[in-house]
């Protein structure tokens, strides 16, 4: 599903070929309707793609103002045509995430393969497309010893930190 989806939904010919008259308004309103929730769906699909990927997701749709109304065809080619456009800029935004994942991922294959080459490079598993808050980190094994004799390690952080620390607990006090 590519912009051929969106050729073939902008050039249906199904509009081209109705009959004249209020069954001509009646067939492109139809026509438009279904175009508009084709659009949506694969919009919907989009979105729901982006929040797997943890991709940033695109723009949701405007509210509409006013009173409720049917509207007339020329608005429903410019709903039609802001969809098409909003959805075309969805893809793009998807497959500009998917491509600096798949860097992301390259990048960490090659800190596996030469962690001395990556020094104190860091990647989190989001940037990864993963769940989870950890990160993969090149740093030095043993620490100052590590770094100067050049013993480089790959470390993937344990994830989130508790979310309130630790505290020492009161403990509460007896009056007598």
């Amino acid at each position: 599903m590519g912009d051929d989806v969106l050729t073939a939904v902008l050039t249906d010919p199904e509009v081209a070929t109705a009959p004249s008259g209020d069954a001509a308004q009646a067939a492109a309103r139809r026509t438009l309707r279904a175009q508009i929730a084709r659009l949506e769906s694969e919009l919907a699909e989009a979105f729901v793609t982006a929040f797997e990927m943890r991709i940033g997701a695109p723009a949701t749709a405007a509210a509409a103002l006013g009173v409720p109304r049917l509207l007339d065809l020329g608005e429903l080619e410019q709903i039609r045509d802001e969809l098409a456009g909003r959805l075309h800029a969805a893809r793009a935004q998807l497959a500009a995430g998917a491509a600096e994942q798949a860097r992301k991922r390259e990048l960490l294959g090659r800190m596996q393969l030469e962690p001395g080459r990556h020094r104190f490079t860091r990647i989190s598993c989001r940037e990864l497309g993963e769940p989870g808050c950890g990160a993969w980190q090149v740093r030095p094994r043993l620490g100052l010893v590590g770094m100067l004799m050049g013993w480089w390690q790959v470390t993937l952080s344990s994830g989130c930190p508790l979310a309130q620390g630790r505290r020492r607990r009161r403990m509460p006090t007896r009056s007598f």
